[in-house]
């Protein structure tokens, strides 16, 4: 007997807004002492009365966005509603049956899409922390992030393996990076994952694909997360535990488990509740969000260029490896000191590829070495640069022999090609090849 993983994901990521969803309070909470960063909204106190951000909500909404989301033009927030330490009004403000994203995807490197369900807003809870005090166990309640701006993304049911989710989760991550909305440091709970596993009995290959649509009747969620690695871990556990669950005829319950790093494995920690048992309803006071056209339209004119494109033009515009690309754009400030680099080089004819390899094996912290420093270092050495004529202009034919299509691109006045050409003589080299020189034989051997 065999089983497949049916595995989806809820993903919070924290907002950098100034201030908290809804109320004025400073959101910058990391660090600070204990319950200073309050007020009577985020303290859940009697009368006080909700104002929502109105940056947080036009971030969730480029968020949905970049995720390629139906944007409802009708939406609200409801009251989640349950009882426990961190949450002093007694409910959440949440979205339930109307949010702010719906329908998005995204595509993994194997070309499987992700569907996602939904992006909606919410607000964070406050943070228990467990001590001993005077010898008694206690908990104590920090509410500095109580009412902090939350992102939720839920997708559906699509993930088979933990590598899969794994690798969507650092896609993500570095969306929401490259947007600008959030740091998503998960060290700092910026970022919290949570995987809801079940296991699919496969009898046989013919009934496979039918299988897939047959959702199991039960799912394990574990709670929050906060790194790739413990994500994958938990999820192989589950697999392990249900798998020894189900072949003994028994069905696992459904419940939300938690991660324990220390035992590597996860506990139990209650039984999983269902949507009516929060007993969601409008909330009624903040009023229905209606979005028209040039609204929505503005939002999504403030996107950046995402990593998916920019490691496409990174290849095309620069002659990048795929290794090169993919390390430059790990982070937005990585790829914009890159290319103030370029900028900064094409004085000193240095070239991308060379800015590309000392970024990459220097390791270099964009926040302890300018632009300008790098090109200097690169433009003085000269140790080991291969400069013999012959040599280069064999390599150079090879080069434009090998790419066609970026030597009739220049030959029909699209200048910039030139730097593909040169790059793909330098990769030969291992950046070792006169970038200046390279530049002079292809033009002689590409201009009529």
């Amino acid at each position: 007997m065999k089983y497949t993983p049916v595995i989806g994901l809820e993903v919070h990521v924290e907002l950098k807004t100034l201030s908290k969803m809804f109320c004025g309070c400073s959101a910058d909470y990391f660090g600070k002492k204990p319950n200073t960063h309050t007020c009577p909204v985020c303290l859940g106190m009697p009368g006080a009365l909700p104002v929502p951000n109105r940056k947080a909500i036009e971030w969730c909404v480029m968020i949905g966005l970049a995720l390629n989301c139906e944007i409802p033009s009708f939406s609200k927030f409801d009251r989640k509603n349950y009882f426990y330490p961190d949450l002093a009004k007694g409910y959440q403000i949440s979205q339930y049956d109307q949010p702010f994203c719906i329908n998005g995807e995204i595509v993994l490197e194997n070309g499987k899409k992700i569907r996602i369900r939904r992006v909606h807003m919410e607000e964070d809870t406050a943070k228990l922390t467990h001590a001993i005090v005077d010898g008694e166990k206690v908990s104590l309640i920090d509410f500095n992030r109580s009412g902090i701006p939350l992102v939720e993304i839920v997708t559906e049911p699509d993930f088979e393996s933990e590598m899969e989710v794994i690798e969507y989760l650092k896609r993500l991550q570095q969306m929401v990076r490259h947007l600008g909305v959030s740091n998503a440091d998960m060290e700092k709970g910026d970022m919290r994952l949570e995987p809801n596993i079940s296991l699919q009995e496969i009898q046989n290959s013919k009934n496979q694909d039918a299988n897939k649509f047959q959702l199991p009747n039960y799912k394990v969620e574990v709670k929050n997360i906060n790194s790739f690695r413990f994500v994958g871990k938990a999820i192989e556990f589950e697999i392990k535990r249900q798998t020894e669950i189900l072949d003994k005829g028994e069905t696992p319950a459904q419940e939300t488990r938690g991660w324990n790093e220390g035992q590597n494995a996860t506990l139990s920690q209650r039984s999983k509740e269902e949507a009516h048992d929060y007993r969601y309803f409008p909330e009624p006071d903040i009023p229905p969000i209606r979005w028209e056209e040039f609204q929505i339209a503005n939002i999504k004119s403030q996107i950046p260029e995402l990593p998916d494109q920019k490691l496409e033009r990174f290849q095309k515009e620069y002659g990048l490896t795929d290794a090169q690309a993919i390390f430059l754009i790990e982070s937005r400030e990585m790829a914009v000191f890159f290319e103030k680099a370029v900028e900064e080089g094409k004085s000193k004819e240095v070239n991308p590829v060379q800015i590309a390899n000392q970024i990459a094996n220097r390791k270099i912290d964009v926040g302890k070495i300018s632009p300008e420093e790098v090109i200097s270092e690169i433009a003085g050495k000269t140790t080991g640069i291969i400069s013999d004529q012959a040599e280069l202009e064999k390599l150079a034919q090879e080069v434009i022999e090998e790419n066609p299509q970026a030597v009739s691109d220049f030959k029909a006045g699209k200048e910039k090609v030139i730097q593909v050409l040169i790059g793909a003589v330098m990769r030969k080299t291992a950046g070792k090849a006169d970038a200046n020189k390279v530049k002079e034989i292809l033009k002689t051997f590409l201009t009529p």
